[in-house]
């Protein structure tokens, strides 16, 4: 089965005339819902999240979808939530385990996993995964993800201290890709 158009998505999402939605028992971003190709707990793509953000038109609905996007990040061991993974310059607690593996001339490739004791960070996490996690570090280097969070409405209607820790990690994942270039080189 296709991707459904956005008319499709939006009756299949339950929104209703207001605008609004009901996201009791759909998983929205599991786009294997429509394809069969997903399974759950797989990680969603960052132009997903963007449909899926352009669908839901009520502030309340998107947070509720960055929470469950959060919910589907897998869980980080309990190790991997050392100081050493811990990000600086989030109110929340975060934790970012990087992976990176050699990939010949493409150079380095990161991987993420994260947590935090906030839902709300944990779907920021998951919006940043999608962006990055499994990309070369030149490719990392090269996406603004501050951009696409600005471009998304995300920065106008989150909490500065929110707002300033998607910073921080975002920074941290870059000084990880540049770090992950620097030994490769």
């Amino acid at each position: 089965m296709a991707w459904p158009d956005a008319a499709q998505r939006r009756q299949a999402y339950g929104i209703v005339a207001a605008g609004h939605i009901d996201l009791l028992g759909k998983a929205l971003y599991i786009q294997g819902l429509w394809s069969g190709t997903r399974n759950i707990g797989a990680m969603v793509d960052i132009e997903e999240i963007l449909g899926n953000f352009s669908v839901l038109d009520d502030w309340d609905d998107r947070y509720r979808y960055l929470i469950e996007l959060g919910r589907e990040l897998p869980p980080l061991s309990q190790t991997a939530h050392s100081d050493a993974n811990k990000v600086q310059g989030c109110a929340s607690q975060v934790w970012l385990d990087t992976t990176v593996r050699p990939n010949g001339a493409s150079g380095p490739v990161l991987t993420f996993e994260g947590d935090s004791d906030a839902h709300i960070v944990r779907g920021l996490i998951a919006v940043l995964f999608a962006i990055y996690s499994g990309k070369s570090a030149r490719d990392i280097l090269a996406t603004d993800a501050v951009k696409l969070f600005e471009g998304i409405g995300l920065r106008e209607h989150l909490t500065p201290q929110r707002s300033n820790g998607f910073r921080s990690m975002v920074e941290r994942i870059r000084s990880d890709a540049l770090a992950a270039m620097a030994t490769a080189a």
